[in-house]
C-alpha cells in the first residue's frame, strides 16, 4: 500500500524557511559528496510529490530554474491559480484530502508531501500523513516559517529510526 510520507528539511529551531521564504542556508552545509544523504534512498521510495504553489515557484526560480528536478515525478501543485499543466506537474485547486483520496486507490510507490508549511498543516489537520521524516539541520535561524504551526490538533507518533550524516540529524517517525 502506499504511504504519504513528509520528507522536509528543519532548523532545529523548527523553521523551514527564513521570514521572506529564502531557504539558501540549506545548501550552506559542508556537504561531503562521498558521503551519501537519506535523499538519494527517499527519492527512489516515490513516484509522486504534492508541493503547494510557494514551493512550485521557489523551486523553478531560485533553486533549480533552468531544470525541474522531479522530471520522473508526477507532481501536484496546490494552487488557486489557473495555471496550464506540464508535463508531470498538475496545477490543481482541488482540496489535497481529494488528492491523496484518489491517489492511494491507485498503484505506484508512495506520495511525497514536500512542502511548504501550509501544505503540511492541511495534511496534518486531515490526518493523512503516514510517516514524517525530518532532518534536522545544524543552524538556528531565530524565526522564519515554522514547519508546524501552531494547531488545536495533536498528532502522536512512534520514532521508527534516526539518521546521522554532515551533522544533520534525520528523525523518522510513524503517526499513529
Amino acid at each position: 500500500m502506499r504511504k504519504v510520507i513528509l520528507y522536509i528539511g528543519t532548523s532545529l529551531d523548527g523553521y523551514i524557511a527564513k521570514e521572506d521564504g529564502d531557504v539558501s542556508w540549506m545548501h550552506a552545509q559542508n556537504m561531503d559528496s562521498n558521503t551519501p544523504t537519506t535523499y538519494e534512498t527517499f527519492i527512489h521510495t516515490v513516484d509522486t510529490v504534492i508541493m503547494g504553489y510557494h514551493t512550485y515557484q521557489q523551486i523553478t526560480t531560485e533553486l533549480t530554474p533552468n531544470q525541474w528536478v522531479y522530471e520522473e515525478l508526477q507532481t501536484y501543485v496546490l494552487t488557486h491559480r489557473q495555471l496550464e499543466n506540464k508535463k508531470n506537474i498538475y496545477f490543481t485547486n482541488e482540496s489535497l484530502q481529494t488528492i491523496i483520496s484518489s491517489l492511494i486507490q491507485t498503484e505506484g510507490k508512495h506520495i511525497w508531501i514536500c512542502g511548504g508549511a501550509n501544505v503540511v498543516h492541511q495534511a496534518l489537520q486531515a490526518n493523512i500523513i503516514n510517516e514524517i521524516h525530518v532532518a534536522i539541520l545544524p543552524i538556528i535561524l531565530g524565526s522564519g516559517i515554522a514547519l508546524f504551526p501552531e494547531s488545536e490538533a495533536m498528532t502522536n507518533l512512534e520514532l521508527i529510526d534516526t539518521v546521522q550524516y554532515h551533522g544533520i540529524c534525520e528523525l523518522r517517525y510513524k503517526v499513529k
